[in-house]
């Protein structure tokens, strides 16, 4: 996917990875509360059921790809190829990956039985056919965001017409939900203020890569904060290293910190006193470098300048004796 293939930004109105962009006209006009009475169940029963599962984009965080990869036993590399596609994630220049459905566009996790990994399925199947938004004034990136939920209804979707009633926060509940946003908070609030910046500012290649290998590859990251030169510029205390080193989950937690500090500037991480310092030096340098040479062209234009009124006055005296 190319950048120019990107969607521009809404300057006012952001939605979650969790909303249903590509089906505007099946989201219901309505915002809803945690308190709201959401009419929905699906099963076995239900004749559509499983239709959902196709032709949908399913967008991976970095803990649905760790919990995915829990019941397939699949180092992050091997999942990465065999079940995921690259994208861009929505409205922003932040490479991710979703799900790559099979030849009939279904989603190569479910039969006709019903998902083969539901315990572990990803955020965007445990939200729906609730939907999650942020709301930001524009102009107020800075500002907390109004966080809300909508109801989406595909025509085909016979669970809503089933009786069972529980408000959104129960639904939350029942399909652990709130461990998912708990787990993915860090890394989405990366990604939405991202996308406050809309399409003007552009990442670097290397910081786009970076942000793909600590949001997908965990495996990898491991070994570069480990096997580069990440700890001789970062200041990382001896218990942090100690957690990252074996548990999965403090390292992706310590992903965020690191690609928050790297991408915004953010204090989430120190970088060691002497870094800085050469940092400095090396700034001071280039400003003296950069001094100096302004300096020369001035000279030169200044020579230039007097050597232009030299020809000019030599011509004058020339053009009085004639």
């Amino acid at each position: 996917m190319s950048k120019s293939q990107q969607t521009p930004q809404s300057p006012s109105f952001d939605k979650s990875l969790f909303a249903s962009d590509n089906n505007p006209s099946n989201i219901m006009p309505a915002k809803l509360t945690a308190d709201s009475i959401l009419k929905f169940r699906c099963h076995p029963g239900v004749s559509c059921f499983t239709n959902c599962c196709g032709n949908i984009n399913i967008i991976l965080t970095p803990y649905d790809i760790l919990r995915l990869r829990r019941p397939l036993n699949l180092s992050a590399e091997e999942f990465l190829l065999r079940f995921t596609t690259p994208v861009y994630l929505e409205k922003t220049d932040l490479p991710g990956v979703k799900i790559h459905l099979d030849e009939n566009g279904r989603c190569p996790f479910v039969t006709e039985e019903g998902c083969t990994i539901y315990p572990y399925r990803p955020t965007t199947c445990r939200y729906y056919p609730v939907g999650m938004s942020y709301f930001h004034a524009a102009g107020n990136e800075g500002s907390p965001a109004e966080e809300f939920y909508f109801l989406v209804k595909e025509p085909y979707c016979k669970g809503h017409e089933e009786p069972k009633e529980q408000t959104v926060r129960e639904w939350r509940v029942e399909q652990g939900i709130d461990e998912s946003d708990e787990m993915n908070r860090e890394w989405m609030e990366i990604v939405m203020r991202r996308k406050s910046f809309g399409l003007q500012a552009t990442l670097s290649e290397l910081a786009q890569k970076m942000f793909f290998m600590a949001s997908t590859d965990l495996d990898k990251f491991r070994d570069f904060v480990f096997s580069s030169s990440f700890l001789d510029t970062y200041d990382i205390d001896a218990e942090t290293l100690a957690k990252i080193k074996t548990d999965d989950i403090a390292l992706m937690k310590f992903s965020c910190k690191y690609l928050a500090s790297s991408i915004f500037g953010t204090k989430d991480l120190t970088i060691k006193e002497e870094k800085v310092k050469a940092r400095v030096e090396q700034n001071k340098s280039t400003q003296g470098e950069a001094e100096k040479q302004a300096m020369e062209t001035y000279e030169e234009l200044r020579r230039d300048r007097d050597l232009l009124k030299q020809q000019i006055e030599g011509q004058k005296k020339t053009d009085k004796k004639s």
